[in-house]
């Protein structure tokens, strides 16, 4: 009969139904829930989602995110999951790359459709040099664009490794009762100078007075706050970023050394940002769901496997909730 497939327990008008059923949870949750089987549920997979990309769907790719993820939780077991971002920001697989070693990424560069490869323009990922000469060698056209957000977590890290031990001496030398009026410090300190109220400013006041080096890093961390998001050119972006690198050094800050090797070796993928603002946001934003989607499934050692997983939760709603398929 047309309305079933031979040895398949759903009928074809059922089959889209059981396919966002599967999405977001376990093969082992729906085959209770609906009574087919487990077997059936994983059948029902192979027959409706491809085991990787049909590249000739792919069209107006022009971005690219790099990134990796571990299978297993604490062994480094590294592969890497390649997105592509849409028209509207969101992130679509591309692939599943078994290893995040430079020679394997590079081939799977090489390796893409010409018209795929050749519109590709930006490739956002962090600061990982596997990943930049990858993209340098194998996609030599694009442009490597290191997240701004990576950078920040790198340099806000090192004003928050200085204020501790300032705090911890603090409480040694100051009087119970003058301790007491800079305590609760930690997330007005975290926030930009922008978006404190009132009493926050009164309190970071009072902690600055009473550690001048806390101020400073805090001054310096918002100069290069401003600078990321002023209106500036790829050319311009250097200009404003070296003079704050010379007044840190001079300062004798040592909380921004780590930030200053990091900035100076990979300042050219670093101020690519300023070319379009683009970031790794799709990419993280991804990222979060397939550490989701490891937990439900006690992970998914599978590659092929991993890609239609990640298919169905990024991709099968929209796909079979009211197209039937």
């Amino acid at each position: 009969m047309s309305w079933y497939a031979a040895k398949s327990p759903p009928t074809t008008a059922y089959e889209p139904y059981l396919l966002v059923q599967l999405g977001h949870t376990t093969m082992e949750a729906v085959s209770i829930k609906e009574d087919i089987g487990y077997k059936a549920a994983d059948a029902l997979v192979a027959r409706w989602i491809s085991r990787e990309v049909r590249w000739g769907e792919v069209q107006g790719v022009q971005i690219l995110g790099l990134d990796e993820i571990a299978r297993k939780k604490g062994q480094r077991d590294f592969v890497v999951i390649v997105t592509a971002r849409s028209a509207t920001g969101e992130g679509k697989v591309l692939a599943v790359v078994p290893e995040r070693q430079k020679q394997t990424v590079r081939q799977f560069l090489e390796a893409l459709p010409k018209r795929v490869k050749r519109a590709i323009r930006i490739v956002c990922t962090d600061m990982y040099a596997g990943f930049s000469n990858a993209v340098k060698e194998g996609c030599g056209q694009a442009q490597v664009v290191v997240d701004r957000y990576h950078g920040a977590k790198l340099y806000r890290a090192g004003v928050d490794r200085l204020r501790r031990p300032e705090l911890r001496r603090l409480k040694q030398e100051l009087p119970t009762e003058d301790y007491a009026k800079i305590q609760g410090a930690l997330w007005p300190f975290r926030k930009n100078a922008a978006d404190l109220e009132e009493e926050e400013r009164l309190l970071l006041k009072r902690v600055f007075a009473a550690s001048p080096d806390v101020q400073q890093a805090y001054e310096y961390r918002e100069q290069l706050t401003a600078r990321c998001e002023a209106e500036l050119s790829k050319d311009q972006a250097p200009q404003k970023l070296k003079p704050w690198q010379q007044r840190v050094r001079a300062s004798g800050l040592r909380c921004y050394d780590s930030f200053l090797q990091t900035l100076a070796q990979w300042m050219e993928e670093i101020t690519n940002y300023f070319l379009e603002r683009n970031n790794s946001g799709f990419v993280e934003g991804l990222n979060n769901k397939l550490k989701v989607l490891k937990r439900r499934c006690y992970g998914i050692f599978n590659l092929p496997h991993l890609f239609q997983r990640i298919f169905l939760d990024l991709e099968g709603y929209r796909l079979f909730a009211r197209t039937g398929g």
